[in-house]
């Protein structure tokens, strides 16, 4: 069975349908869902049991895999509104918060008279 024909889940269900309500664009949604999904294979159990020292760990996980900050920040993201948005449980996201960006300054061009 490939991922386009499995079943969806009730949980997954009412995070599509969530997002929806709130007019997220299909590449937001997309992007929220691969966090859970990601979420939900580091635990080997279904995201919606997760603990916040689980997110710390899966956060911890992404950080030792060398994953870009941005990345981190919109996986972050993605799981917050799972959290919060889905499944009213804001106390897990608690102490997750996002990692600084480095600012890449510009090449400035000189000349020289």
């Amino acid at each position: 069975m490939t991922p386009s024909t499995q079943a969806v889940t009730p949980l997954r269900q009412r995070m599509l349908d969530d997002m929806r309500m709130r007019k997220l664009e299909p590449k937001t949604q997309a992007g929220y869902t691969r966090a859970v999904r990601h979420l939900a294979g580091f635990l080997g159990r279904s995201p919606d049991t997760a603990t916040a020292e689980d997110l710390r760990r899966f956060q911890l996980h992404m950080v030792d895999r060398g994953i870009s900050p941005i990345t981190l920040n919109a996986t972050i993201t993605g799981l917050k509104f799972f959290f919060e948005v889905t499944l009213d449980r804001s106390e897990v996201m608690a102490k997750m918060s996002p990692v600084r960006v480095p600012q890449k300054l510009p090449v400035v061009l000189r000349s020289y008279p």
